[in-house]
């Protein structure tokens, strides 16, 4: 059965789909000999897929679905620090091969996280243009205002551009701390943090 070449890409471990369209797009992709596009499709029964001269064979493997609590200090993906010798969530989960690793957190945040080898669940998952919500439990230290909470809701000026608005409920106060329900349909990079420490 056809199915589209990228998909077959992320199935035999090239990368991720996004990924793979990029090497598509690179022009280093060939089914049958013939340069593709992005959008072609190929039967892995039948046909020659071949990525940079070397023959891949996308394999029909078992869908993975893993749900992990992340602990801090962990590091959602390596930095490219050499010296950073924290673990990656993906060096404590003892399983073979490719898994795409939905929903990055920053090495101080714990948090759900899901890993997963089926590319159409991590691509639905990831991509922005699905607008799916991420929420967030947040402790703050003071007392935050009804005022604060409107103005983050607004959207906050970062260096980067203006954060989307979003949803910020007060849950509860300790002596010292603010605790808050933050719901956001994007995520900049340690958006949370770099919001509270301005508000």
């Amino acid at each position: 059965m056809k199915e589209r070449v990228q998909k077959l890409m992320a199935q035999a471990d090239i990368g991720s789909r996004r990924a793979c369209e990029e090497i598509i797009r690179q022009g280093r992709v060939r089914v049958n000999g013939q340069v593709i596009s992005i959008g072609d499709k190929a039967d892995p029964e039948k046909d020659i897929i071949e990525v940079d001269g070397v023959r891949i064979r996308p394999e029909k493997q078992r869908r993975l679905y893993i749900v992990f609590n992340k602990p801090r200090n962990v590091l959602s993906a390596k930095t490219g620090n050499p010296k950073d010798d924290r673990p990656t969530v993906r060096e404590l989960i003892p399983i073979e091969g490719h898994l795409f690793t939905i929903g990055r957190l920053d090495a101080e945040s714990e948090g759900l996280m899901v890993l997963t080898n089926d590319g159409d669940l991590a691509n639905q998952l990831a991509h922005p243009r699905y607008e799916h919500t991420k929420t967030y439990k947040v402790e703050v230290y003071g007392r935050v205002t009804d005022e604060t909470v409107e103005r983050w809701e607004a959207g906050v000026w970062l260096p980067e551009g203006k954060t989307a608005r979003c949803s910020v409920k007060i849950l509860g106060r300790t002596h010292e701390t603010t605790i808050l329900r933050v719901v956001l349909t994007e995520g900049k990079k340690r958006q949370i943090r770099r919001v509270a420490a301005m508000l």
